[in-house]
């Protein structure tokens, strides 16, 4: 087990960075702090379960948690309408379909009259993509419950059958992410190889924060369609 006061002292920035990052797409009243407390229990948490033999760093090891413990804590608030949830995955659909066509990004008004929608229901999407952007990438495309996020069962990682699953889907991974474009790959690596905000991210490209989440949409939702076809799960 690794001193948990050194690990708090290391790693509390790490922490703060990962709130900050979410806190730009969130509502007012959801107060960072909060996002902080929940992260620094997942990183004494992380401090008591960490095992080198599987592989990860610890930094790894506990990015994930705390950003996991993080959204499983903002999806327990429920801060956004359930008809709005709903309509992710037709929205992402729908995203890439009018990129795809028009060699452009949607704006609000568009995406609103195409899903039949208000813009301000359009804009609290956009804002649920931007949270689920801070997944890792594996778990943005591969996952299977939406209620569950950066959680690492470790009776699943001892599962020879599941890890040659995830190796395979790895493999898939990387081929479709070959075939993106590079300006696609360098935002891409920017957000989930060196974990730059979409306000860092957007600073880069000189465009809004907004702006970026749209063209990560688009560009995961290629990645998704490229792995599962045009299937919704």
């Amino acid at each position: 087990m690794l001193n948990k006061e050194m690990v708090i002292q290391e790693y509390i920035p790490m922490v703060t960075k990962i709130a900050r990052d979410l806190k730009i797409n969130l509502p007012y009243n959801v107060e960072i702090d909060d996002l902080i407390q929940e992260g620094v229990i997942a990183l004494l948490q992380a401090a008591e379960k960490y095992d080198p033999r599987y592989g990860a760093t610890f930094k790894t090891f506990a990015y994930t948690r705390v950003k996991g413990a993080m959204i499983d804590y903002l999806r327990k608030l429920d801060y956004l309408p359930k008809n709005v949830r709903q309509d992710i995955k037709k929205f992402d659909r729908e995203l890439l379909n009018f990129y795809e066509q028009n060699k452009r990004l949607p704006t609000y008004d568009e995406m609103s009259e195409i899903l039949g929608i208000d813009v301000e229901e359009v804009e609290e999407i956009y804002r649920e993509l931007a949270l689920k952007q801070s997944l890792n990438l594996d778990q943005y495309l591969f996952e299977s419950d939406e209620n569950s996020y950066g959680s690492i069962d470790i009776k699943s990682e001892e599962n020879v059958k599941e890890n040659a699953w995830k190796s395979i889907l790895h493999e898939q991974l990387v081929e479709a992410i070959n075939k993106l474009d590079e300006k696609e790959k360098i935002i891409l690596s920017m957000r989930f190889e060196h974990e730059l905000s979409l306000k860092e991210i957007a600073e880069v490209l000189g465009v809004t924060e907004s702006r970026v989440s749209q063209i990560l949409g688009v560009i995961l939702s290629k990645l998704r369609k490229m792995l599962r076809g045009d299937e919704d799960g």
